[in-house]
């Protein structure tokens, strides 16, 4: 089936998804009795007539919560959503006369939307329930008891009963935050509009026309080099450990190789020391007056220190070098438990048929590797991407260079860009277009490289 076979039949599914959800709506308010009209406005009012007190307290109660919330909270910070607030806190005197939050607005609206797009859902759910029930009672069966329906939460519904906090808890702490960040972007949220003094509003796609406009006034020529230096050391950062730790793996596996434990051993040591640790001693290591300058100076080698943090050429080279150091040891574990798991009458058949050591790594390991380990190489791939502990914590982002825009470093990875932006500038809005484009290119990646493995494309091919 073709890509426009799939969204063609995902688009029906959800049109008669939809027109099923309407459809249950018209023929209960039709077909149903005058206590499940009821409910269509008064939530549970059915359920608690035909003695479904425990619905029906349920529903009524998420009702009155919703107009509580409404009346308190969600009908003022609505009615300014559309601008974001309009009267700035000032002070008179010396008396401070408070205004309009753009923050707290643009925060409480959101939470307001998501509340209302809830009650929306629980509303269904009740009218959903009255047919339910009233199917049941023409049917001449009892409705369950409330013990009954109680009891259902620690048994057939206790999945639900499981799953509330911990989705509750998502919602609050990833999906609302996710959506704040994206509405940012669409605001000139920065350092000269600090709410509550300062209101900021809404500006449409201005930012992101910044992003990619170039010259001077905009941010197109810093980030298309600081994305092109974030997938260059994703690459490099991905398969150069990765093709190092096998290799240590399989030289450490290799017959007549004596003491495996002993080296494996003292390359775990570097993932047991913490990475930010190692990281900073590395960095005054390279430093200009570091361990590594001062020792070859010493010895006449060089005439001037090496400028392995201020060259930008050089600090992109030490900081992949650097990352070998730390990644090694996690591919040469994992490389170590797949290649025990490779058959051995697999090389014992290339060993009879003459291939050479090179031949039965190409054709035997490597492709078994790749199979096994392909989603982790993408996981890899992406976590680089975003991996800001190793950048930051050995150049933050530096040398700095006056041809990139908002402190921009040689370095700088989005992700380190975007930190900086947000933590050092406060430009909040721009730091919220980068975490989108940082979303977008992770996740073009992520899916045109996941289509493209073959524990995906054929997962009973290596069998």
């Amino acid at each position: 089936m073709g890509s426009e076979s799939k969204s063609k039949a995902a688009g029906n599914a959800v049109g008669n998804a939809v027109g099923g959800v309407f459809k249950t709506i018209g023929s209960t308010f039709v077909q149903g009795d005058w206590k499940t009209k009821v409910s269509f406005v008064i939530l549970g009012f059915g359920q608690l007539l035909r003695g479904q007190i425990v619905k029906g307290i349920a529903f009524l109660l998420m009702e009155a919560g919703f107009i509580w919330y409404m009346m308190q909270f969600g009908t003022r910070y609505m009615s300014k959503f559309s601008t974001l607030g309009t009267v700035a806190t000032q002070k008179v005197g010396r008396k401070t006369v408070y205004g309009d939050n753009s923050f707290l607005i643009l925060l409480f609206g959101l939470l307001t939307i998501f509340v209302i797009l809830l009650f929306i859902v629980i509303w269904y759910l009740n009218i959903r329930e009255n047919a339910e029930e009233e199917r049941i009672l023409k049917a001449g069966k009892p409705l369950p008891s409330n013990g009954r329906v109680l009891g259902s939460l620690l048994d057939s519904n206790f999945d639900k009963t499981l799953l509330a906090l911990p989705v509750t808890g998502i919602f609050i702490f990833t999906v609302l935050p996710i959506v704040f960040m994206v509405c940012v972007a669409f605001t000139n949220y920065d350092k000269n509009h600090q709410a509550p003094t300062n209101l900021f509003t809404w500006v449409g796609f201005e930012n992101f026309k910044n992003l990619v406009t170039f010259g001077s006034s905009g941010f197109g020529t810093t980030f298309i080099k600081v994305l092109g230096w974030t997938v260059v050391w994703a690459f490099f950062a991905t398969f150069i450990d990765y093709f190092l730790g096998m290799a240590v793996a399989i030289l450490i596996n290799k017959k007549g190789i004596r003491f495996k434990k002993l080296w494996r051993t003292i390359l775990v040591l570097t993932i047991a020391v913490p990475q930010f640790v190692s990281l900073l001693y590395v960095m005054k290591m390279f430093a200009n007056d570091g361990l590594i300058n001062g020792y070859l100076l010493k010895w006449g080698w060089i005439n001037s220190p090496i400028p392995f943090w201020t060259n930008p050429m050089l600090a992109r080279i030490t900081i992949i070098v650097v990352n070998i150091w730390i990644g090694i040891p996690y591919l040469m574990l994992i490389a170590t438990g797949l290649l025990m798991n490779i058959p051995e009458d697999l090389y014992e058949s290339a060993r009879i048929d003459g291939a050479n050591g090179w031949q039965m790594f190409k054709s035997i390991t490597l492709p078994y590797m790749l199979f096994v380990t392909g989603p982790f190489l993408l996981t890899q791939f992406t976590g680089n991407l975003n991996n800001f502990n190793v950048i930051y914590l050995l150049t933050q982002g530096k040398p700095q260079s006056m041809s990139l825009a908002e402190n921009a470093g040689a370095t700088d990875l989005l992700v380190t860009w975007l930190y900086k932006m947000t933590v050092n500038d406060t430009n909040y809005r721009m730091a919220a277009v980068i975490g989108i484009m940082v979303f977008v290119v992770t996740a073009v990646i992520s899916l045109v490289v996941y289509n493209m493995l073959p524990s995906v494309k054929d997962e009973e091919g290596f069998q």
